[in-house]
């Protein structure tokens, strides 16, 4: 039986400057990369042409190449990684584990057990900071509390943030670790239980000029490359987070803010895991919001009858992204105008958006509702039609994904945009009176 030491990859699919791989390759000489397709995840989707799946799987089976051309290979299996580990313990003498952190509820648990199964068997289980710049405790407010305000989160970041943390890791110095094996057969996407995507998948490459016009361009929705779209790419780690923040400094520090806001979210989500599926200010939960399914459903299909909305809306179901501003737009209008509570938006976005990120998303969900650690005050309500005419002035954003606006087919807008704001603040303001 072959002695091996394990790399179990995650949210960082990539060889080069990866954390736990270079610290797995550095200090053993039979490095076995493995990925598992996690059935607990993949059960819960709904769509069998899953953009998302179509995506990893693709990355994996890249990985499993340029691993097999070093004379090594990727095991991929599908299953409970538990049991997927129990098995591999029958096919080799694991000497360790090595992986890098995930900090969302689910991962932690599942971490958790794996861990204690290893530590059970004698085998060494390490894992490491990979997917963020600083993580858990390493950013606290002088009282060593967590952060629950952006701004000050952002001031300390950027006054510790130096080369030490932005230094890649030369993984490449030690490829001759990984272990010499014979090829295994991957399995196919079918197999797994889904289809190729239709969806056309973002690259991972940024333009110089997007990043030194982001500040200017970021809110405009028709500039087709006003923003990155680098978030799949995040969430999945086929880029290093630490090389994105080496080019914010250079060419954005608008831009770099933004991965700044990523990080703050991952740690509100370690600090307060209740914020999953609750409001991070508990008083927001007293509310009384509106259970419309007709309504939630028009929302969702883009028919509202509020053309930035609708098109929004129709962008993300088309193509699995949302503009951000337009994000902003269309939760607004979902919690504010119509009261529905902020967790079925955010549920909808999980199923739909490429660059789905439990933290962000469900973060941003929370600031739109009011209901999170650093919210817009409950009374700021999104007005889309002045949103629209600030951002979208010459209404090409709205035109292309609404092509029936301003003809007879365009519904009217379904509720009254004065009416539903008042009605909001009178939830709000019943809900959240001392």
């Amino acid at each position: 039986m072959a002695k091996v030491v394990l790399f179990w990859l995650r949210r960082d699919l990539r060889l080069d400057d990866n954390a736990g791989l270079y610290h797995a390759l550095k200090n053993h000489p039979q490095v076995l990369p493995l990925f598992i397709f996690d059935s607990e995840i993949l059960e819960k989707l709904e769509d069998s042409k899953d953009a998302r799946v179509s995506f990893i799987y693709q990355t994996v089976i890249d990985l499993k190449s340029e691993l097999q051309e070093k004379d090594s290979d990727l095991i991929i299996r599908h299953g409970k990684p538990l049991e997927v580990f129990h098995k591999l313990a029958k096919q080799f003498e694991i000497e360790a584990i090595y992986t890098n952190n995930d900090y969302e509820p689910y991962a932690r648990k599942r971490d958790a057990m794996v861990e204690a199964w290893a530590q059970k068997q004698g085998v060494e289980f390490k894992s490491f900071k990979d997917q963020c710049l600083f993580e858990k405790e390493e950013i606290l407010t002088e009282a060593g509390k967590p952060y629950t305000v952006y701004t000050p989160y952002k001031n300390k970041v950027l006054k510790t943030l130096n080369a030490f943390y932005l230094k890649s890791y030369p993984t490449k110095k030690y490829f001759k670790s990984f272990l010499k094996v014979q090829a295994e057969k991957a399995p196919t996407l079918q197999e797994l239980g889904f289809e190729k995507t239709d969806i056309e998948l973002p690259s991972s490459k940024i333009s110089t000029k997007t990043l030194e016009n982001y500040a200017q361009n970021r809110d405009y929705p028709a500039i087709s490359n006003g923003t990155t779209r680098i978030g799949m790419h995040l969430r999945f780690g086929t880029v290093s987070v630490r090389a994105l923040a080496r080019l914010g400094q250079k060419h954005s520090a608008v831009w770099l803010s933004e991965l700044i806001w990523r990080d703050f979210f991952m740690q509100i989500l370690w600090h307060f895991p209740h914020v999953e599926k609750a409001s991070f200010r508990p008083e927001y939960d007293k509310i009384a919001w509106r259970n419309s399914k007709s309504d939630f459903k028009k929302w969702s299909e883009g028919r509202t009858g509020v053309p930035l909305v609708d098109a929004g809306m129709r962008e993300l179901n088309a193509t699995g992204f949302m503009h951000n501003r337009v994000r902003m737009v269309v939760a607004s209008y979902l919690c504010k105008n119509l009261l529905i509570y902020w967790y079925e938006g955010e549920r909808y976005f999980a199923k739909k958006l490429l660059d789905y990120d439990l933290a962000a998303n469900n973060g941003n969900w929370q600031w739109a509702a009011g209901s999170g650690c650093d919210a817009a005050p409950y009374f700021r309500i999104f007005n889309p039609e002045t949103q629209a005419k600030k951002f979208d002035s010459e209404q090409k954003y709205i035109k292309k994904w609404v092509p029936e606006f301003e003809s007879e087919d365009y519904p009217e807008a379904m509720i009254d945009p004065q009416e539903s704001r008042g009605r909001c603040l009178a939830a709000y303001h019943k809900a959240l009176k001392k």
